[in-house]
């Protein structure tokens, strides 16, 4: 009886498998899709259209995936900030918080994307960057990431991306990873997506800090000033520390000793008063220069390089002040790229038309209904207006018995602004004659250019990490074919860069694109392959982080002292002085807690040891003299602490009375990042070789591993 119970449980489970071997594409309601590549738009590069029923029927969808959390960016930390206007940008914007000594409350998300709620912080991934900012004319969002293009050209391939990149549904691993079959399948058949992979297989990826990475809006914007006048505008956020990272093995020890590494960092420099900042940096572009460069400024796979047109600095955002809640706060923020205000307005970038219903679709769905808006953290600080009523989660209460517009009843409020004379929302008006249409401009067809020249902007080191991660990346992959054909796709950037990585994976890069990432790139671009225009620039030094050493900063940098009973305060003292005024901090790492005993006499507390803390949650190492020195030769965990240390090309200095320690570690040629009291000036040097970051010839010199 149980197992006949058991076979007609099987019976309705089967009845609903779907088995789509040998058909065609359809929408939910079975209607044949003849082009599942490219939204409806009007003419190849005019603005998407809302008649566009597949679109919506895929993306509607999709953007009910999840439930609670995001389907995209789930794992996110936040803070509260200020955004203070600096430079005179009238003539392009009449956006009133872009004027020139204008301060604008917001509140920022960062995130990663394709990890769950739960997943690590220190994934290799894309990092969102989104800032709300709350406007005397309504709220703003500048919805962003670390890395300033994308995937994907068109928003009709994004659930696909993200279906792609997700662990795999038949077993649902791995975890916010792309390091498997289906995301390099999809990405090998997309050539589009070449730099934007070759971004993502970079350090910019595995960032040192959250505080430590640029945003970009990733999109071409319009400014749209009083005349009515558009200017094409690309945004730009620069971290006043530094763009900087950690190595690639060091990220995956971190996740193991901290997995809230980036959140922790975030929280506590604010909790200390060492408030984050970036400057906001724009590109401007006039209308009538919008064919003037070998790309397609509204192709969302390409930069417009900084030597072409200069970033200007036009504000200053100061993170000062951490949630109190996170649900109510950094959970239920709801960010949406088309919440503009007067002075901004869309591109026809075909991916950002796209987003602007997918965000508040899925925030819609997410946070419970329409009336996500009345929740405090997505409020507007000028109030909002209108006759709307009733649904999920309604807090307003809607005086009177009007509840719609026009009306007389209610006075005829809420009133159209331009009623009263007071400025509102107004597009910008551009000319559209065109025809309705699924495809792509052919500007929109050259992959590989850019992606050759972010490689070739790299330092050697650099360009060695991006090797390491495609080669890591795709040694997980089990399909040959798949790996073939990416390799094919490296051979189109750089012959070095795919040699270098077939090697590593024992396969001789294919010289031609495979047929089937041919077919399905002519479906977008008939006559593809293109001959692609000759690039304005093949090296930016923008694009890379390498920073020489002494000219960088080492503020709120992370100094181990490691200690034991015995250490001469003095000696530490004489460091931790000359680090402080640099902004850095020192931290004192012992082999227990509780106090500690000086070699001149008097005590002091500790709150980590070489058992609770890791060398790789650290940025330098600095070994003091006293009599804890014979202590610590005899302490595992000290050498542990410096072994790591070195491998991950990080600054380790020793005060004249601790250089003996050096002979059991793994340091056996000096180089210029072990500076010893007696051979240099200790302060001077140590913190001149800091602000380089890391060592990376270590890498190359010794063969050390990162």
């Amino acid at each position: 009886m149980k197992e006949e119970k058991s076979n007609k449980k099987i019976e309705v489970i089967n009845s609903h498998l779907v088995d789509n071997t040998n058909r065609p594409l359809t929408t939910n309601d079975g209607v044949h899709i003849h082009d599942n590549n490219n939204t409806l738009k009007a003419g190849e590069r005019g603005p998407s259209l809302l008649e566009d029923f597949i679109y919506q029927d895929k993306l509607a969808h999709f953007d009910r995936e999840r439930i609670p959390e995001r389907v995209v960016h789930a794992r996110g930390s936040g803070a509260h900030g200020i955004f203070e206007a600096t430079a005179d940008i009238s003539k392009y914007t009449k956006a009133k918080f872009l004027q020139k000594g204008t301060k604008t409350p917001l509140f920022i998300r960062f995130s990663t994307v394709a990890g769950f709620k739960g997943s690590t912080d220190l994934a290799r991934d894309v990092r969102g960057f989104s800032v709300k900012f709350y406007t005397e004319d309504g709220n703003y969002d500048l919805v962003g990431n670390n890395i300033p293009v994308f995937f994907i050209q068109d928003a009709m391939n994004f659930p696909d991306l993200v279906h792609a990149v997700k662990p795999e549904p038949n077993n649902e691993m791995p975890q916010a990873a792309s390091a498997h079959d289906t995301f390099w399948d999809f990405v090998s058949l997309m050539p589009e997506s070449a730099h934007m992979v070759m971004w993502a297989m970079s350090d910019r990826a595995i960032p040192r800090s959250l505080r430590m990475m640029e945003g970009f809006g990733v999109h071409t914007f319009k400014f749209v000033n009083e005349e009515g006048k558009g200017t094409f505008v690309k945004f730009h956020w620069k971290p006043k520390l530094g763009v900087h990272s950690v190595a690639w093995q060091e990220a995956q020890k971190i996740s193991g000793y901290d997995s809230d590494f980036h959140r922790r960092d975030l929280w506590e420099a604010i909790e200390k008063g060492n408030f984050p900042q970036w400057d906001l940096g724009v590109q401007l572009v006039p209308e009538e220069d919008e064919l003037k460069y070998s790309f397609d400024i509204l192709d969302p796979t390409k930069i417009i390089p900084e030597e072409l047109v200069p970033v200007q600095i036009i504000g200053t955002m100061t993170l000062n002040r951490n949630p109190e809640n996170f649900f109510a706060e950094t959970e239920q923020v709801a960010f949406d790229p088309g919440r503009l205000v007067p002075g901004i307005d869309f591109s026809n970038d075909p991916l950002l038309q796209g987003r602007v219903f997918s965000y508040a679709d899925t925030q819609n769905y997410r946070l419970g209904g329409p009336n996500f808006h009345e929740l405090p953290i997505n409020r507007p600080i000028n109030g909002k207006y209108n006759n709307q009523k009733d649904g999920f989660g309604r807090q307003d209460i809607l005086k009177g018995n009007v509840s719609y517009f026009p009306n007389s009843l209610g006075g005829g409020c809420p009133y159209h602004a331009m009623l009263k004379g007071e400025s509102g929302f107004e597009s910008h008006a551009e000319k559209i004659d065109a025809k309705k249409i699924r495809g792509r401009s052919s500007s929109f067809a050259d992959h590989f250019t850019q992606a050759r020249l972010f490689f070739q902007s790299q330092s050697p080191a650099e360009q060695e990490h991006i090797i390491s991660a495609y080669s890591f990346e795709l040694s997980k992959v089990n399909s040959v074919d798949v790996r073939r054909r990416e390799l094919a796709i490296l051979n189109q950037i750089d012959q070095k860069l795919a040699k270098a990585v077939g090697d590593n994976l024992g396969m001789e890069p294919p010289k031609d694109l495979d047929e089937l990432t041919v077919q399905f790139a002519r479906h977008n671009h008939p006559e593809y392959p293109i001959e692609p225009s000759k690039p304005e620039v093949t090296v930016s030094k923008a694009l890379t982080m390498e920073v020489k050493p002494g000219e960088g900063s080492i503020e709120t940098r992370k100094v181990a002292f490691l200690v034991d009973n015995g250490v001469s305060k003095a000696s530490i003292d004489k460091m931790k002085t000359a680090l402080e005024a640099e902004g850095a901090e020192a931290v004192l790492i012992s082999t227990k807690v509780g106090k500690i005993k000086f070699k001149e006499g008097g005590e002091d507390e500790i709150q980590f040891t070489y058992l609770t803390e890791a060398s790789v949650c650290y940025d330098a190492f600095y070994t003091p003299e006293g009599d804890s020195v014979k202590t610590l030769a005899a302490e595992p965990d000290y050498f542990q602490f410096i072994n790591e240390a070195y491998r991950h090309c990080k600054a380790i200095a020793f005060a004249k009375g601790a250089e003996e320690l050096i002979e059991d570690t793994l340091i056996k040629d000096l180089d210029d990042g072990i500076i010893l009291e007696s051979k240099a000036n200790l302060t001077d040097d140590f913190i001149h070789i800091m602000k380089g970051h890391r060592i990376w010839e270590r890498e190359k010199a010794r063969k050390v591993a990162v």
